[in-house]
């Protein structure tokens, strides 16, 4: 049994996407387009790097990074060339600019309006009295005291 749990753990390696035919043969190119691919969403997995993802669409956009580095791109400009063919999307962080800014400011601004609201109406029940409510007269406070202290 215990040989059984150390092959299983010894087999539970992670799983590279990125295959061997798509490997650069310039080392410092290929660490060039691994880093760059971390930051770059699959559109299918969409939660996952296009280094981390099996799809072929992601390996698709890591065949086109490689071949816009291998072009001589910068790592911007490579990037900006798959953002400009994909969208925005395609960044697992999306930029703070343009009209991003509402999306970014959109959660904090929902959660302070609602605060106010809320604490709004908080304050607005309390001060309000309930309808057909009537303050108790000297005499009947004068009552209710007597009852209450012994």
């Amino acid at each position: 049994m215990k040989r059984f749990v150390l092959i299983c753990l010894l087999l539970a390696t992670p799983v590279m996407a990125v295959k061997p035919d798509e490997v650069l043969d310039d080392p410092a190119l290929e660490a060039r387009a691994r880093e760059l691919s971390k930051g770059l969403r699959c559109l299918v997995c969409q939660n996952e790097s296009i280094d981390e993802s099996d799809a072929s669409l992601a390996r698709d956009l890591r065949i086109l990074l490689r071949d816009r580095l291998v072009a001589g791109d910068t790592d911007e400009e490579a990037v900006d060339f798959i953002v400009a063919r994909y969208g925005e999307f395609v960044l697992l962080n999306p930029t703070f600019g343009g009209v991003n800014w509402i999306l970014w400011g959109a959660g904090p601004l929902m959660l302070l309006l609602a605060g106010g609201l809320g604490l709004s109406y908080l304050r607005g029940r309390a001060n309000h009295q309930a309808p057909g409510e009537v303050p108790l007269s000297a005499e009947e406070q004068a009552r209710l005291k007597d009852i209450l202290d012994p």
